[in-house]
């Protein structure tokens, strides 16, 4: 009984109860983080990487396409040692142009079929591997042999 006497006599007094003030008057925080950030429009697409890879030819047997494996070197999950990962990718050659061996660059393009998403494009060969130095000097090898009797 005297609990309920003395909360009915408790009486709330607060500005801001039964809307006797209005907030319109109250300040609020003007930062410039709360403020959201300008959007780009929506006619503009949005910008992205062309992926390219390159690897080595491993199957032409196909009408149009290659099979290309591309190594890349990752860390181990355990022992953080680098290791080669292979992983093999379908690409399209329309002029079936490259054979076993022939080194490659994948360029992402549409999907041609359910597997096929790169467009093989030759890779312009290495000048240390393939050029042959001369020195003027013939080795013995290649010399004329003497017939001696």
């Amino acid at each position: 009984m005297w609990i309920t006497s003395s909360l009915r006599s408790l009486k709330l007094s607060s500005p801001f109860l039964h809307g006797s003030t209005s907030l319109s008057h109250v300040s609020k925080p003007d930062s410039t983080l709360s403020q959201k950030p300008l959007k780009t429009p929506a006619f503009l697409p949005p910008i992205r990487a062309m992926k390219s890879l390159q690897g080595r030819v491993v199957c032409a047997t196909n009408d149009k396409t290659v099979s290309v494996e591309v190594v890349r070197l990752a860390p181990h999950p355990k022992y953080k040692r680098r290791v080669r990962k292979k992983k093999k990718f379908q690409a399209h050659d329309p002029d079936n142009q490259f054979k076993v061996g022939d080194y490659v660059q994948l360029e992402k393009s549409r999907p041609i079929s359910k597997t096929k998403t790169f467009i093989a494009v030759p890779v312009p060969s290495r000048i240390g591997k393939e050029e042959k130095v001369e020195l003027g000097i013939p080795l013995e090898s290649q010399q004329p042999q003497e017939q001696q009797a």
